[in-house]
C-alpha cells in the first residue's frame, strides 16, 4: 500500500504536503488551495481553505490506482475532524491504534485524537471516495465561545474544551438531510469568485451548528429522535406513497411511521423539511386535489367522492373544499360542466 505523509498544519500546508508527496503542484485562488491528482496515480482533486478562529474545510474527491493511505502525523495537537462521506466509504484510524472505523455513504464521524497522535485515511484502489472534512482547532476556536455552551451535551462541551487533547473522542452516525443540503451547496459559486470564499465559510459554520444539533439528537432514544437523516429519504418517499395510494382508508400517522420504519416525530419533521408542511396538511391537500379531479372527470355523487377521498362527513368535506378553493364542491362542479377547467385554474387560498 502506498502512503502520503502530511506533517504540516494548517490546511494550506496540508495541501502543499500532499502535492509534494504526489510530485505535483497546486493552485491558490481566493484563499482556496487545490491540487489535481496526477494521472499516473489516479484522478480527482483535493481542495481546502482556512478560516479565522480555527475552522477550515477540505474537500476530497479521489480515485487512486493503488491502495493509498494519507497519514496526518504532524507533531502537535491535531484539529478535531468532522468527516462526512458523500460517496464511498471513509476508512479512518487513529495513528496510535490498530482499529479501523468504516464511515459509509451518508454517515459522518467526529474524531479527535489524544496528545500529538494523528489520523489515517485509507483509500481502496480504483474506488472513488468523496468526502468533506471540517477541521476545528480547539485552542483557536475558544475565541468564538463567548458564553458557556450549557445547552449542548456535556460530552460535546468536554471535547470542545479539551484544548490540550487529553482524551480521544469518536462518534459516528448518519448525517441529517439538513446537513446533506448544506454540503450540497459547496459549488454554488464558481471558482475565482470572492463570494465562494465567504460562502464556504458560511457552510463551515452551518455544518458545525447542525453537527452539534445532530449530536444532541443522536443521544436521544430511538423513538424520540426528530432529525431526518439523509439515509432515511427512501422511507420518507415510501410514506408519501402510502398516503397518496390509500386516501380512502388511510392508516394513522403512527401506523404509517411504523410501516416505513420511522417514529411519528421524525415522520412529522421529515414532512416539514421536505415538503414544508405537516403530515395532516399534506393529507388534506391530497384529498382535496383528488376531489377536484373527481368533480371534473366523473359523475360520482358528492357523498361518493367524500368517501373515496377518505372523509366521513359530507359537510366537513364541503367546508374544507370551500376554505381552500373559495367554492363549494357543487358550485365547482357546475362551473366545470359549463367550461373547460384545468385543475390549476382554482388555486389554493
Amino acid at each position: 500500500m502506498d502512503k502520503i505523509t502530511v506533517s504540516s498544519l494548517p490546511i494550506k500546508d496540508v495541501i502543499s504536503d500532499i502535492a509534494h508527496e504526489l510530485n505535483t503542484g497546486y493552485d491558490k485562488n481566493c484563499g482556496i488551495f487545490k491540487l489535481k491528482i496526477p494521472e499516473n496515480i489516479g484522478h480527482g482533486t483535493i481542495s481546502g481553505i482556512d478560516f479565522d478562529n480555527g475552522l477550515g474545510l477540505i474537500y476530497y474527491d479521489c480515485t487512486f490506482k493503488k491502495d493509498m493511505t494519507i497519514e496526518y502525523s504532524v507533531d502537535q495537537i491535531h484539529p478535531v475532524k468532522f468527516l462526512f462521506s458523500i460517496d464511498g466509504d471513509i476508512q479512518h484510524s487513529f495513528i496510535n491504534e490498530s482499529k479501523w472505523h468504516r464511515i459509509s455513504k451518508y454517515k459522518n464521524a467526529i474524531v479527535a485524537s489524544a496528545a500529538h497522535h494523528g489520523h489515517r485515511i485509507r483509500f481502496t484502489a480504483n474506488e472513488r471516495l468523496v468526502y468533506i472534512s471540517l477541521e476545528l482547532d480547539r485552542r483557536k476556536f475558544q475565541s468564538k465561545i463567548l458564553c458557556e455552551p450549557v445547552t449542548i451535551a456535556k460530552s460535546w462541551r468536554d471535547m470542545l474544551n479539551d484544548i490540550t487533547a487529553k482524551n480521544v473522542f469518536y462518534h459516528d452516525g448518519f448525517y441529517s438531510l439538513a446537513l446533506s443540503n448544506i454540503i450540497g451547496e459547496w459549488d454554488k459559486y464558481s471558482e475565482g469568485d470572492w463570494l465562494r470564499t465567504l460562502h464556504l465559510e458560511a457552510i463551515a459554520y452551518k455544518i458545525l451548528v447542525l453537527q452539534i444539533t445532530q449530536f444532541q439528537d443522536d443521544l436521544k432514544s430511538e423513538g424520540t429522535k426528530t432529525m431526518l437523516r439523509k439515509s432515511e429519504m427512501n422511507q420518507m418517499l415510501k410514506a408519501i406513497s402510502i398516503i397518496e395510494e390509500n386516501l380512502e382508508d388511510l392508516p394513522t400517522i403512527e401506523e404509517i411511521a411504523a410501516t416505513v420504519g420511522l417514529n411519528a416525530n421524525k415522520l412529522q419533521q421529515g414532512f416539514k423539511e421536505i415538503l414544508g408542511k405537516t403530515v395532516n396538511n399534506f393529507i388534506t391537500e391530497k384529498r382535496l386535489e383528488n376531489s377536484r379531479m373527481l368533480l371534473i372527470n366523473t359523475d360520482y355523487t358528492l357523498s361518493a367522492i367524500t368517501s373515496i377521498i377518505g372523509y366521513k362527513s359530507h359537510s366537513y368535506f364541503s367546508k374544507k373544499f370551500q376554505e381552500t378553493y373559495g367554492l363549494l364542491p357543487s358550485e365547482f362542479r357546475k362551473i366545470s360542466q359549463r367550461t373547460t377547467v384545468h385543475p390549476d385554474d382554482f388555486k389554493k387560498s
